[in-house]
């Protein structure tokens, strides 16, 4: 089943730990719907625009898999309205190159710079809600001393 032209459902539920642990990672109704509306809103315009395949990380999380990764309870992933994008060893385009396109092209709820340096992040998460209005919120991911995740609004132009 395709989501868009460029993103299967087979790739977007793709992982190797509910593979591993016999997760089902199956998307219900409104689930799938709104991976519909992230594929079409979001991965399928940086496809077109960048004109080669992009690479998903993690896309939909079923709510056994996001807890048996400690995924945070309210994840858009678990909703089907997120997906992480990692470019790292893939050439062109970089996690740089597909945050700026993202956030100065298209309307989405949540952007995020998710950790690696000033310079390239180790991906990018973004999100797409299948209903009401788009955040339009970017963010960066940090790390403090004790290993914890937490977010900083982005202050880069």
């Amino acid at each position: 089943m395709k989501l868009s032209k460029n993103l299967s459902l087979a790739e977007f539920t793709r992982s190797q730990t509910a593979k591993r642990r016999g997760i089902d990672n199956t998307p219900d109704g409104d689930h799938l719907e709104a991976a519909k509306k992230l594929a079409e809103n979001i991965f399928q315009p940086i496809r077109e625009h960048f004109g080669k395949a992009i690479f998903i990380s993690s896309g939909y999380r079923s709510e056994a898999l996001n807890k048996a990764i400690g995924g945070s309870t309210t994840s858009q992933h678990s909703r089907g309205e997120a997906v992480d994008i990692d470019m790292d060893g893939r050439g062109k385009p970089t996690n740089t190159e597909v945050f700026y396109y993202i956030k100065e092209n298209l309307d989405f709820d949540q952007l995020i710079w998710e950790f690696g340096d000033d310079e390239n992040p180790d991906w990018v998460h973004v999100s797409f809600k299948a209903l009401g209005k788009q955040r339009n919120q970017v963010l960066k991911a940090k790390r403090n001393s004790a290993r914890r995740t937490y977010y900083e609004l982005w202050n880069k132009e």
